[in-house]
């Protein structure tokens, strides 16, 4: 079966088959499915197993025929071999799933290259039956119902088999084409031909993909009801992510309650899964409740994963939330420890820092007494100086213009402070006052 989603690469994948080599042409693939639906609109045939087994099997060869010679991880110089002196009407390269791809455009379908020059998907634009598959699926479920004895179960089986691994292939294609609600409904699909008798399995993998894709694509309910389902069936998804996303399911559908259950019941089962740990965390620190328990989380959570600076990150701002100004900047000084090129660890110290700063100068402000006055602008200037090295830093580290413009203009207020004070505080104002402009 076909590995989750959330690690998906492009294209259904490399599950080519080279009979696709074989494929019937378009006009003998249409020709051969009208003289079998003849055959199942005749009294004397239509009673046979055979004769719509013999329709779901040209129905799925004419799914396949617009797909040419080609199959999935033929190399460009093959298909140009076997391509029957086809040309493409046009070219492009495009990014698809965040690869880049070659994309080549015929009458009935588009091919996609890799960049290794292999071909990693084929989109149909133009099918030689509409709704092939599924007119196929309602072909081998009424064979089975003709199948009394039991005679065409191995034929059955192989048809329904065929059908869930075309559905399961156009679910990936639809994901990677960022069309994430027709490839939930393709994934529903793929379980449907798998659980069709006599093949009667449950395609766990497309059961959880469907979720998934419905959950991308902010389908809540309809993506609930598949997460459900797998967890009725004590299947629960990778590492048990399947908790993970029913409580963030609830969590937007405003059931808080019951999202802080799903998180508690599914750590209960999964404590190594870190999404039920972090929404865990994110739940305890939105919520206000037993603080006690959210750090208790902060330390499972790093047992499973000590070189998550993530982790440490997220800890310092649940600790500066709560004010535990010495404990969040221990936080920010660990993940930068765990990982030097993590840029939210030294984000968050400068923050941090930059905000205690802003709270000594309002307080500053506000004292009427000069010793207490000065006492406080000393340690103001102090807490200011310190958020720029880490500032710079993160300056350094991070490549989102967007992100790096908003520590530019920290570093801007910062540095305007200390302008005076030294020509190098006053090259880095002009530095970071520039940025952008």
């Amino acid at each position: 079966m076909k590995k989750f989603l959330a690690i998906i690469a492009i294209a259904a994948s490399m599950t080519a088959v080279n009979a696709q080599a074989q494929n019937k042409s378009v006009a003998a693939a249409k020709s051969a499915v009208e003289k079998a639906q003849a055959a199942t609109e005749n009294a004397k045939q239509n009673t046979k197993a055979a004769t719509w087994i013999k329709y779901g099997q040209t129905l799925i060869d004419a799914f396949n025929a617009p797909a040419g010679n080609a199959w999935v991880g033929m190399s460009a110089q093959e298909l140009q071999v076997l391509g029957a002196g086809e040309r493409p009407m046009s070219e492009a390269d495009v990014t698809l799933g965040g690869q880049p791809m070659h994309k080549q455009v015929y009458a009935n379908k588009n091919y996609y290259f890799n960049q290794a020059g292999q071909l990693a998907m084929i989109e149909v634009t133009q099918p030689v039956v509409e709704n092939a598959l599924e007119k196929a699926l309602d072909a081998f479920a009424k064979a089975a119902q003709l199948d009394d004895k039991g005679q065409k179960t191995k034929d059955i089986k192989t048809g329904l088999e065929t059908i869930n691994s075309k559905f399961t292939d156009e679910a990936y294609n639809a994901y990677t084409l960022g069309d994430f609600g027709k490839a939930s409904v393709l994934f529903e699909k793929a379980v449907k031909a798998a659980g069709t008798a006599p093949l009667s399995q449950l395609d766990t993998n497309s059961l959880y993909n469907a979720g998934l894709t419905a959950w991308t694509n902010q389908d809540w309910n309809r993506a609930k009801g598949f997460f459900e389902e797998g967890v009725r069936h004590n299947y629960y998804g990778e590492k048990g992510e399947s908790y993970a996303k029913l409580a963030d399911i609830a969590d937007h559908l405003g059931d808080k309650a019951g999202s802080k259950t799903l998180l508690e019941q599914g750590f209960a089962k999964f404590p190594e899964n870190q999404s039920i740990l972090i929404g865990l965390i994110n739940y305890y620190l939105n919520s206000g409740e037993d603080t006690a328990r959210l750090f208790q989380l902060f330390e499972d959570a790093k047992r499973n994963e000590p070189d998550n600076a993530s982790l440490y990150y997220v800890e310092g701002n649940a600790r500066q939330k709560l004010g535990q100004n010495e404990e969040a900047l221990a936080a920010y000084d660990q993940a930068i420890k765990v990982n030097p090129k993590y840029e939210w660890g030294y984000i968050g110290k400068g923050m941090h820092l930059y905000n205690q700063a802003v709270e000594l100068q309002d307080k500053a402000s506000m004292e009427m007494d000069d010793a207490k006055y000065n006492k406080l602008i000393e340690e103001f200037e102090k807490t200011l100086k310190a958020c720029i090295e880490p500032f710079e830093t993160a300056f350094d580290l991070v490549q989102d213009n967007d992100t790096k413009g908003s520590i530019a203009e920290y570093l801007k207020n910062a540095c305007f402070r200390f302008r005076n004070e030294s020509e190098d505080f006053q090259k880095k104002y002009e530095k970071y006052s520039s940025f952008g402009q």
